[in-house]
C-alpha cells in the first residue's frame, strides 16, 4: 500500500493527557484518534493491527473446535434480570429504553445471550460440548477512563462460552482455552502470567486472568519465583512477615495486664500514631469500618498492611463500602482515626473481622513472635488510642484472609519470597457452572432422559488491550516495536526523494515483488523530508524496513529491522531474501 494513499496522521508531540507510553505512541504514529472520555476512534494503521491480532484470535479458537457467530450489542433487559445482574451490575451498565418504554441494555458481556441461545437450541447431550465464540461490541459506563484504549467505555472483545454436561467436560473446555490462550499471546508477542483470580460479577467457581507485566497496568499481582505461584492481589494468600519490633522506649509490643489509654492529640493516621507513639506501624491496629448491605462491620489489618475491599465482601458474601464518617460515629462513637476493637458501644451491632495475620499463636504452638503481642489501636475516644491490646483477650474477633499481598510477603505453597508486579488484564477465563444456565433453563436431556442443566465457561480477550500491552512491553525511545504477526505491516519501504523516477521505479518493484511473495508492504512515496519518512518509520514501527536512496541508481538498497539490526546494504534482486531472513529474525 502507497503511503499517500493511506491515512496516516502521525504527530510529534505527546497527547497532553497521556501517562501511559500506549497511549502516547499509538497517538503519535496514527493509530488513534479520542472521540470522547473512553471512546476511541481506530484508524487504519490502528485498524490493521487490531485486524492481525483479530486474525490469531480466530485461528486459535478455531482450532480448538470453537465456532464463531455474532450477537446483538442491545438486549431487553429481562433476560439480565433472570439473571439478577440487572440489579447486582452498579452504574458500570448503560441502561436506556427503547420507544415503548421496555427497558434495554448495551452489552458489557453476552452471558445472558449465548445462555438464551443454548437454552432454545440444544436438546440433547449428543448436541454437547459445544464453544460459541464472537469478536463484538461491549460497553461499560467507566466511572474514569484512562490510558488511551486501556480503560475504555466502547470496546472489541473475543468472548466465547463453553456448554457442558458435566464437570468433567467443562475442566476439559478450559484446558483448551488455556492451551488456546496461551499459544495467542506467544504469537502476538506479549509476555503474560496466568493468575488466580477473583470471579467478580461473573460469578462462578474458579477463575484466571493473563496479567502483562508493565507498569501501565492498573492490576497488580504476587508472585513467587521458586513454586510459580501466581495470583491477583484481590485473591492472593501469603505468609505475612512478623512484626516489626517497637520503636523507642515504650510501648514495645509486649503485653501487659490490661490496655492502658494514651492521648494522641491530633493524631489520626498510621504513620502520625506510630511516630508520636514511637513504635512500628506493625504494632498498631488498623480498624476500617464498611457497610455490607445494611450492617456495620470492623475490619482489622496491622498497620503496615492493607485492606483489599474484594476480600471482605468475599468472606462477608455481600458487596461492602466505606462507611460515611456519621455511620463511623454511630457504630463505634468516635470520631475517623481513633476507632478500635475494644471497648466498642453496646447495641451497635457492629460485627469485626480481622486478618489472619492478627491470629495469636495457640498455646504450645511454633511462632515467630512467641507470647501474646501488645498492640496499639484506636481508644473509640477522639484523641485517644489504647496500647497492650491484645487479640483474643481484649476482643474476640472473626477471622478472615482480609490483607493485600505485599512484596516480601512468604509464599503460601513453598514459603519462599514473593514478588509483586503491575500488569495489564488482557484476557480472562472463569468457570461459570450452572450460574447463568439454571436461572435461563438451559437444559438438556442425558442418556436416560433426564433434563440435566448445562454447565458453562466464559473466556475473554480483549484485542486492543494486546496491542496496547504490546506497545508498553516492546517500545523505546524512538518509537513502536511491534511483534512481527501484529505488526500493521511487515515491511516498510522508504523511498528518500519522491520525485526521483529512478528511487520511484526501484521502490515499485520492490512493493510488487514483496507483496507477489505474500508480504503487506507500507511503501512511504510520500512528498515529505527524509527525516520525517524516517522518524514515522521508527514511529510506526514494522518489522523491517528497505530504504531506497542513493544506492538505487546502482540497484542498491538498504534493508535493516526495526529492532537491534544493523543497517545492510544489498542488491535489488537479493531485497526479498534478506527481508525474509531478518523477519524470521524477529520475534
Amino acid at each position: 500500500m502507497r503511503a499517500t494513499a493511506l491515512f496516516m496522521p502521525t504527530v510529534k508531540e505527546d497527547p497532553a493527557d497521556a501517562e501511559a507510553v500506549s497511549h502516547k505512541l499509538m497517538v503519535r504514529g496514527g493509530f488513534v484518534r479520542q472521540f470522547a472520555s473512553g471512546i476511541y476512534i481506530m484508524l487504519p494503521l490502528g485498524w490493521r493491527v487490531m485486524q492481525r491480532i483479530c486474525g490469531v484470535i480466530r485461528e486459535e479458537m478455531d482450532g480448538i473446535g470453537a465456532v464463531e457467530m455474532s450477537m446483538p450489542t442491545m438486549h431487553p433487559a429481562d433476560v439480565w434480570q433472570a439473571t439478577g445482574r440487572y440489579e447486582s451490575i452498579g452504574q458500570e451498565m448503560f441502561r436506556l429504553q427503547d420507544r415503548g418504554g421496555r427497558d434495554m441494555v448495551l452489552a458489557m458481556t453476552h452471558e445472558e445471550v449465548f445462555t438464551w441461545l443454548a437454552s432454545r437450541e440444544l436438546r440433547s447431550y449428543r448436541d454437547l460440548p459445544q464453544i460459541w465464540y464472537q469478536l463484538q461490541l461491549k460497553f461499560r459506563d467507566e466511572p474514569r477512563p484512562k490510558g488511551g484504549v486501556l480503560r475504555v467505555r466502547e470496546f472489541l472483545m473475543k468472548d466465547s462460552y463453553s456448554f457442558d454436561i458435566d464437570e468433567a467436560g467443562l475442566d476439559k473446555s478450559y484446558e483448551k482455552h488455556i492451551g488456546a490462550y496461551d499459544r495467542i499471546f506467544a504469537r502476538c508477542g506479549v509476555d503474560i502470567y496466568r493468575v488466580e483470580s477473583d470471579s467478580g460479577f461473573m460469578g462462578g467457581a474458579q477463575a484466571h486472568e493473563y496479567i502483562a507485566p508493565s507498569a501501565a497496568g492498573e492490576d497488580r499481582i504476587a508472585l513467587c519465583p521458586s513454586c510459580g505461584y501466581a495470583a491477583n492481589v484481590e485473591l492472593a494468600r501469603s505468609v505475612a512477615l512478623p512484626p516489626a519490633e517497637a520503636v523507642g522506649a515504650a510501648p514495645t509490643g509486649e503485653a501487659t495486664d490490661a490496655p492502658r489509654e494514651v492521648g494522641t492529640p491530633g493524631r489520626r493516621t498510621i504513620e502520625e500514631v506510630s511516630t508520636y507513639l514511637g513504635i512500628a506501624p506493625s504494632l498498631l491496629i488498623k480498624a476500617l469500618v464498611y457497610v455490607a448491605g445494611d450492617r456495620p462491620v470492623m475490619a482489622l489489618v496491622r498497620g503496615d498492611h492493607s485492606l483489599h475491599e474484594s476480600k471482605l465482601a468475599r468472606y462477608l458474601k455481600t458487596e461492602v463500602r466505606a462507611a460515611q464518617a456519621e455511620e463511623v460515629r454511630a457504630a463505634t462513637g468516635a470520631e475517623v482515626g481513633f476507632v478500635g476493637p475494644v471497648g466498642l458501644p453496646a447495641g451497635t451491632g457492629l460485627r469485626v473481622v480481622a486478618d489472619e495475620s492478627l491470629r495469636p499463636a495457640p498455646v504450645g504452638a511454633e511462632s515467630p513472635w512467641p507470647g501474646p503481642r501488645g498492640y496499639a489501636a484506636g481508644a473509640n475516644k477522639t484523641d485517644a488510642h489504647l496500647v497492650g491490646v491484645v487479640v483474643g483477650r481484649d476482643f474476640q474477633p472473626e477471622y478472615a484472609d482480609l490483607r493485600e499481598a505485599q512484596e516480601g510477603d512468604g509464599c503460601p505453597q513453598c514459603g519462599r519470597t514473593l514478588i509483586v508486579e503491575q500488569g495489564i488484564e488482557v484476557g480472562n477465563i472463569f468457570k461459570l457452572g450452572t450460574k447463568y444456565s439454571m436461572p435461563l433453563g438451559a437444559t438438556v436431556l442425558d442418556e436416560t432422559g433426564r433434563e440435566r442443566t448445562m454447565i458453562m465457561g466464559s473466556y475473554g480477550i480483549g484485542p486492543a488491550r494486546i496491542a496496547a500491552a504490546a506497545v508498553e512491553q516492546r517500545s523505546d525511545d524512538r518509537g513502536i516495536v511491534w511483534p512481527k504477526a501484529i505488526a500493521p505491516f511487515d515491511v516498510h519501504i522508504v523511498q528518500v526523494q519522491a520525485k526521483d523516477q529512478v528511487q520511484i521505479e526501484v521502490a515499485a518493484s520492490l512493493h510488487d515483488s514483496l507483496a507477489a511473495e505474500g508480504w503487506e508492504v507500507l511503501w512511504d512515496d510520500r512528498d515529505e523530508r527524509p527525516g520525517s519518512k524516517f522518524a514515522d518509520a521508527e514511529l510506526i514501527g514494522c518489522p523491517v524496513r528497505v530504504t531506497v536512496g542513493k544506492g538505487a541508481s546502482l540497484g542498491m538498497v538498504e534493508v535493516e529491522a526495526r529492532r537491534g539490526g544493523d543497517r545492510l546494504e544489498v542488491a535489488v534482486g537479493e531485497c526479498g531474501v534478506l527481508v525474509r531472513r531478518l523477519w524470521e529474525a524477529c520475534e
